[in-house]
């Protein structure tokens, strides 16, 4: 079942189109990702999507339709949002960082936040270590582990991330990714925008690449990381003499 459909989102910033007619499909349980090169439209794309910036198109997630919708709303309807800058409260610990992420749950009256608080230092133990100290004392790996964590306190539906690999050291980026197939061998929907399209494609079920503020490639992660213009163009060329030394 079809989780999230955009159809012929459009964005633009005055005159200028910075999204042109996006048309994508994530299914229930999928992980999809986005990729491209910067300026591309990616964090703009997911932007739209969470009612952040106003666009037009049909998003259509869970089973409603919406028409440039406002956050709070496709937040209430099971949407979360991971921002590249990640947007911690600094100067509060890292359990009251994550019990916020649980607040609209919480004004429902739903009381089973302190299941998925446990489940969530399960996934992340270096949160738990770390619970009473401020957000703004952590490395940048826990952070971006903070602020995944405080995204599924509310419960998503789907999980959308803006690069979260940005900044970070490559073996932390491994870690990040490993958490990321993890989520979604539980059932979590994950939408992934990443400019580490290796990582990306590697984890991922479907692809599509953005350019220019369109859709110029989409299909199964495993083809696209396997087609020669997506190697030379977003992998590099080393990764593509290493493809040839191993074929």
């Amino acid at each position: 079942m079809d989780l999230l459909k955009v159809s012929d989102l459009k964005v633009a910033y005055g005159k200028v189109n910075a999204l042109t007619g996006i048309d994508l499909t994530l299914k229930e349980g999928q992980l999809v990702t986005v990729i491209g090169p910067n300026g591309a439209g990616k964090t703009t794309l997911l932007s739209a999507i969470m009612g952040v910036l106003p666009s037009s198109g049909i998003i259509r997630f869970d089973d409603k339709e919406f028409t440039s919708p406002e956050v709070e709303t496709l937040v209430g309807h099971g949407l979360g949002l991971v921002p590249e800058k990640r947007e911690l409260f600094t100067s509060m610990s890292v359990q009251d960082n994550l019990l916020l992420g649980a607040f609209l749950r919480y004004r429902k009256g739903d009381k089973t936040y302190d299941k998925t608080l446990a489940e969530i230092y399960s996934l992340f133990p270096r949160l738990w270590e770390r619970r009473q100290q401020q957000a703004g004392t952590l490395s940048g790996g826990e952070r971006q582990m903070l602020a995944i964590g405080r995204a599924m306190m509310s419960k998503p539906k789907l999980l959308m991330l803006d690069e979260p690999s940005l900044g970070l050291a490559p073996l932390i980026t491994r870690e990040i990714f490993r958490i990321f197939s993890d989520l979604r061998r539980q059932g979590v929907s994950i939408l992934l925008v990443e400019q580490n399209a290796r990582a990306a494609l590697r984890v991922a079920d479907y692809a599509y690449v953005l350019e220019g503020g369109q859709v110029a490639m989409q299909g199964p992660a495993a083809e696209l990381a396997n087609d020669p213009k997506v190697i030379e163009t977003y992998l590099g060329l080393a990764n593509k003499h290493q493809e040839l030394l191993s074929s």
